[in-house]
């Protein structure tokens, strides 16, 4: 019998299963006007052109529903349905509702007993990894060794030792402009651009804020902290200089105002405070630095300015020498102008480090700013002058520079970006000490760089922090949570010789802070995928990342040498390597990846380097709208369309890789690849070894559609990918073709929508992977609640194609002159890249230069008007209805919501494997659901999760011995579900999530035991089928930013809680669930969010995070010694209580700024740490809470007594008043 009529079979064998067949499969709709008498039942395999020919109005099946029918028509419908399938009672009025709705035909499901509730979920952030976004400020506590970055949108990032990380945000949003630490006092100071200052409390595991003030008439520019001190100087835009309490966070009344400041040195105001520091040797004496050139020593308790230094350059930044005679200032025009305290007249040397020095004794030529200077010293050599900035106007194109000056050496270090700020670690937290610099800390715009300035050549550390994850844009990404434990420690002993060499032999300096508890012992991977081809794989166990291991897969095709020649890759505008999917079997080790260039790459581990001479490719000819092509004759390219059945292997070419100039009658570019093969022998290291290239040739002049899903089994041996067009299945241990098929074709007979052949346009604009798609100018605002890859029809073609050929020469000519125009128009409307999409914020889009890219933007008319692959799951499980027992199938999901099964029949293993082909044919099993098919798996009869058949990752560079090969390649992992060789009454689920609702589906029966509504009015991003608490559950992620989890099989929801809402295409991209409740996603171009949502994870996490401040002995002072003691030198202290205090300077307007508490006082202390230092803090803050209550205790009484005496005054008038009188006198 012939697959088609065993296919047939199969499905009238289902016909008389009752109600939960018709629920499952096409469901029916006929136009109302048919009689209502009893007519013979129709053969299965008609009715879905009964559905089609209904459907002909246009009205999509997977599109959301709109007008409702009335009852009658409703009743009616379901007459109908009687009559056809001897329903005896009609049951789809019940799949509108929200809640899991069962069905009960006569044979009951089985009942399984869930153990999952909503009381096991809870939602909350863990861990944020990566380089801080945008970052603008940087601060360093050089007793407690800890380093703080704050960015442009508010975020703050602490980092200690490698694995001490937290991150932490300001609620407004505002940019952090200045951070100041509180020297081993475990508190930070951050000013935000909206003249806020925050007092952060770091010795709690997750810091919070204790007391914020916001300035209401001036706005903030500078703030600088001396050591051990309380109180903050606060410069502002007007040049005035205010002074807050930083344990109260209240105002002092005493204030440096402008005007008196610089009294008659300066006709006109001097600009805002930029410079803000107190004499490392007397803390009396405070220099402030105004933009416009001015500077002023400032005597706090004669309130006057002692010395006045001006320059006519702009300042950026000074600098005192240690000693406190001497300070450095850096100016716009890229000179240094170091001074001597007692001489305000002139400056005492001036430099111009990068500035050609003019011969007559000429001012040098101005350079661009120096941005920030700093003046270091050392006991034992010449001082450090650090700088950056400053380079010549010439110097076109170069990159930014740090200058060290030390002595009468130069170094200029270049940085691959922008500097933001840099900081000089210093050996001692005292300004009036020898400095003695170790480090400089470089914070670039994409990058934190850490200088050794104790070796020749300053070297760079190894940066520990994983703050390299947007090395080239992130383009995808996967997360598996409970992997094999061998698999970390293999992929780190290859990716360690991966290692650059030339860095710092010390270890990296901020070590501060200590880790928390592991709690979790699993191991953890994330893999990301790169634009520019690269796959990393990152240690993500117990809450922290390091990477493991890098895959460049670029390096199999070969490069062009110079802008203008791109022959092959000029159809995708930049990154041609991008990974755009990614599949990974852990316990196999085989790795697939799908590129931009619609190409795949399947990928072995191996520990041995080989070298191979030529790397296996396979061409794919998957274009099935019309066949206008004639395709050339020749080996290397597949044939066109194979029938439906029995699909015959086409297998690899011996000779080398084909020739991509093959060109179709009309001159147009066809059976080329995207890329070019190397055709040289290539090394490849141990790692992940390429087994096989698989790639997409044009068509006709028109470019391959992007890959949409892929899917690849060890134990099959096979891999298979879509896209709009169809599906190819492949083996990569024979490298051949077994399937090549459109979307169509896989329907065969059954295509419920009946699409024929078209008129032949062809769009340029390919549609791309689901979300790749979404942009918020293409969306029609109709079609806001549809999800942008569901559509109503396909212009793939029949079977009756070669009919139309005639007809379809004619036409050809125009429809291709219109497609260019179309696509052009579409081009200019929409050419934002859907790769990077946002990474890259600064593409030029030009009107008149058109480049067909692949990874445009698609308009709704092609996304309606194509049915792409968008799901593929390799399972063992019941084919068709008939099947008495599992065999192996691939199920197939489409953006219309259609899950079609291919069986696939495998040789033996070993020898025969290699030897005979196997057989793959479509069953002729369709199912149907709302939406676009996301993931697919599948459960045993006990509810346990059936894991796809893999065999398990061994060595295959090494000979194999002879009884190695006699054992079954085969292997499955141990499961406490029952095996799938029981008695036949035993059945299997299958879960599917769609775009739209949940399935349950009972097989061999295909009964729709359970289904539930996902969302209405939105679309599910992500859905994952993962494992938590010993059971399983069914994750998704919606559009409209829902978290959702629902129990299996029935589909109970358990949790609906509302996180962010999809405001880019990055957490679109990027979002995915695992195992153990966890999941994360890009929530910058830089940065990975996790979080979690298991309640067990969520109470854990206390104990897992880090502790930023561990108790440290502050360094002693500096010793003065006698001689400096006796006359009057060494530093002079200052009692800034009696100055700055209440008592002596008076109350500040209280209209200048505004007091907030913040939330996290008592509230901090509740997560704050057990032991030493969570008992300090609670400690502290609760004697704070009881000194503040004793305070307010202490008026109230005041107040009272106060009204007593009063009282008692008035009371003695009174008797006064009236003691002569008479009664009578009242």
């Amino acid at each position: 019998m012939d697959a088609a009529a065993a296919a047939g079979a199969s499905r009238g064998g289902g016909a008389a299963q009752g109600p939960p067949a018709a629920s499952c499969l096409l469901p029916l709709t006929l136009p109302l006007t048919l009689p209502l008498t009893p007519a013979p039942p129709a053969p299965p395999w008609k009715l879905p052109s009964a559905r089609a020919r209904s459907s002909r109005s246009g009205t999509p099946l997977a599109a959301p529903p709109g007008p409702r029918a009335s009852p009658a028509e409703t009743m009616r419908k379901f007459n109908i349905r009687k009559v056809l399938d001897g329903l005896t009672a009609g049951s789809s009025s019940a799949s509108q509702q929200p809640q899991p709705q069962q069905h009960t035909p006569g044979n009951r499901e089985p009942e399984i007993q869930e153990t999952l509730q909503s009381e096991h979920f809870q939602l909350c952030k863990t861990v944020r990894h990566g380089f801080p976004y945008q970052p603008s400020a940087l601060a360093f506590d050089p007793v407690q060794k800890i380093l703080a970055v704050g960015t442009q949108t508010g975020a703050l990032r602490l980092f200690g030792r490698p694995g001490v990380e937290c991150y932490c945000q300001h609620d407004s949003g505002a940019a952090v402009i200045q951070l100041q630490f509180l020297i081993n006092e475990g508190a930070l100071v951050s000013a935000l651009a909206d003249d806020t200052l925050h007092l952060w409390n770091l010795r709690q595991k997750r810091p919070a804020i204790l007391h914020s003030l916001k300035f209401c008439r001036e706005r903030v520019t500078f703030c600088h902290l001396p050591f051990q001190s309380k109180w903050l100087y606060v410069g502002t835009e007007r040049g005035n200089i205010h002074i807050v309490n930083v344990e109260s966070f209240t105002l002092s009344g005493y204030v440096i105002m402008w005007n008196k400041a610089i009294e008659l040195s300066s006709k006109s105001h001097p600009g805002p405070i930029v410079h803000i520091s107190d004499n490392p040797m007397d803390e009396g004496k405070l220099l402030i630095g105004f933009e416009s050139g001015t500077v002023v020593l400032w005597d706090l308790k004669s309130k006057k300015g002692d010395y006045r230094y001006t320059y006519d350059e702009a300042i950026h930044s000074v600098a005192w020498h240690h000693e406190g005679k001497q300070f450095i200032c850096s100016h716009s025009d890229g000179t240094l102008t170091i001074w001597n305290v007692r001489s305000p007249a002139k400056p005492v040397q001036t430099i111009t480090p990068h500035g050609k020095q003019l011969k007559d004794g000429k001012k040098p030529e101005p350079c661009k700013p120096i941005l920030k200077v700093e003046f270091k010293t050392s006991r034992s050599g010449e001082p450090f002058i650090i700088l950056s900035g400053g380079l010549s106007y010439d110097t076109v194109g170069r990159r930014p520079c740090l200058t060290v000056m030390h002595g009468k050496s130069t170094a200029v270090l270049e940085m691959d970006y922008s500097i933001v700020d840099f900081l000089t670690l210093c050996e001692t937290p005292y300004a009036n000490d020898f400095q003695e610099p170790y480090a400089v800390v470089v914070l670039l715009e994409k990058d934190l760089v850490l200088i050794d300035l104790a070796q020749n050549g300053y070297p760079i550390f190894e940066n520990p922090y994983p703050l390299s994850i947007h090395e080239s844009p992130v383009t995808c990404c996967e997360y598996f949570a409970d992997c094999p434990v061998d698999l970390i420690p293999a992929l780190y002993s290859v990716g360690a010789r991966q290692k650059r060499q030339g860095y710092s032999k010390k270890e990296w300096p901020i070590n501060g802070g200590n880790w928390g508890l592991g709690a979790q012992s699993y191991p953890e991977i994330i893999i990301t995928g790169h634009a520019d081809g690269s796959v990393k794989f990152w240690d993500a166990s117990a809450i922290t990342l390091q990477v493991l291991y890098k895959l460049k897969t670029a390096k199999v095709f070969e490069k062009s040498r110079n802008k203008d020649d791109k022959p092959n890759t000029d159809i995708v505008d930049e990154d041609p390597y991008a990974i755009q999917i990614i599949s990974w079997c852990p316990e196999s080790r085989m790795l697939c990846i799908a590129g931009v260039s619609a190409h795949v790459i399947i990928y072995r581990f191996s520990k041995q380097e080989v070298i191979i001479e030529v790397i296996p490719m396979l061409e794919v000819r998957l274009l099935y709208e019309i066949n206008d092509v004639e395709s050339p004759e020749g080996e290397q390219a597949p044939p066109l369309s194979t029938p439906v059945g029995a699909a015959s292997p086409q297998p690899i070419p011996p000779q080398s890789h084909p020739s991509t100039s093959s060109s179709s009658s009309d001159g147009l570019r066809d059976n080329v690849p995207c890329l070019k093969v190397k055709n040289s022998p290539l090394k490849q290291s141990p790692g992940y070894q390429a087994e096989l290239i698989i790639q997409l040739v044009w068509v006709g002049g028109e470019p391959p559609q992007q890959i949409t899903s892929l899917a690849v089994n060890s134990s099959y041996g096979l891999v298979v990918f879509g896209n709009c067009n169809g599906i190819a299945i492949v083996d990569y241990l024979q490298k051949a073709v077994l399937l090549n098929l459109g979307t169509i074709e896989l329907y065969g007979s059954n295509d419920p929508y009946r699409r024929e052949p078209r008129s032949p346009r062809k769009s340029r604009q390919p549609s791309g992977a689901g979300l790749c798609d979404i942009n918020e100018g293409t969306v029609v605002p109709e079609d806001r609640c549809k999800s942008p890859t569901s559509g109503s029809s396909s212009p793939l073609n029949s079977d009756d194609e070669q009919k139309m050929n005639n007809f379809i020469e004619k036409v050809k000519t125009k429809s291709r002159k219109f497609s260019k125009m179309v696509a052009s128009d579409i081009a200019k409307m929409s050419r934002k890249l859907s790769l990077p999409t946002d990474l890259k914020p600064d593409l030029d889009v030009k009107d008149n230069s058109f480049s067909r890219s692949r990874s445009s933007s698609v308009t709704s008319i092609d996304k309606e008007s194509r049915e792409a692959i968008s799901a593929l799951h390799f399972c063992e499980t019941f084919t068709r209805k008939a099947d008495s027992s599992p065999s192996p199938c691939l199920w197939v999901g489409t953006t219309l919501g259609t899950v079609l099964v291919i069986a696939l029949n495998l040789p033996p293993g070993g020898e025969q494997r290699l030897l005979q082909p196997v057989i793959v044919s479509p069953s002729g099993t369709i199912l149907r659901l709302k939406g676009g098919i996301l993931r697919m798996a599948f459960l045993d009869t006990t509810g346990c999760l059936v894991p796809p058949a893999y065999e398990s990752w061994k060595e295959h560079n090494v000979p194999e011995e002879k009884d190695e090969k006699e054992k079954l390649k085969k292997k499955r992992p141990v499961s406490v579900s029952p095996s799938s060789s029981q008695e036949i009454s035993e059945n299997q689920y299958a879960v599917i999530c769609s775009e739209k609702q949940a399935k349950v589906i009972s097989l061999p029966t295909q009964n729709c035991a359970y289904k539930q509504s996902i969302t209405e009015t939105s679309f599910v991003l992500r859905g994952d089928i993962v494992a938590l608490s010993n059971s399983i559950c069914l994750a998704c992620f919606c559009a409209n930013g829902h978290i959702m989890s629902f129990s299996l099989p029935s589909l109970r929801p358990l949790l609906d809680v509302y996180y962010l809402p999809l405001t880019n295409m990055r957490i679109a991209r990027t979002f995915c669930f695992t195992n153990n409740g966890q999941a994360l996603y890009l929530v910058s171009p830089t940065e990975i969010q996790r979080l979690t949502y298991s309640q067990e994870t969520c109470e854990n996490l206390q104990e897992m995070l880090g502790e930023l401040f561990t108790p440290v002995e502050t360094p002693e002072a500096p010793n003065r010694g006698f001689f400096k003691g006796l006359f009057g030198g060494g530093a002079q202290s200052l009692d800034r209580e009696e100055l700055f205090g209440e008592s002596s300077s008076g109350k500040a307007s209280r209209s200048l700024a505004q007091h907030i508490p913040g939330p996290g006082g008592i509230e901090g202390v509740k997560g704050a740490a057990s032991g030493v230092v969570g008992e300090l803090a609670r400690a502290r803050l609760a004697l704070d809470e009881r000194g503040q209550k004793l305070g307010d205790l202490e008026e109230r009484t005041t107040a009272m007594l106060s009204s007593a005496d009063s009282f008692s005054k008035h009371a003695h008038e009174m008797m006064l008043k009236y003691k002569d009188k008479k009664w009578y006198q009242f």
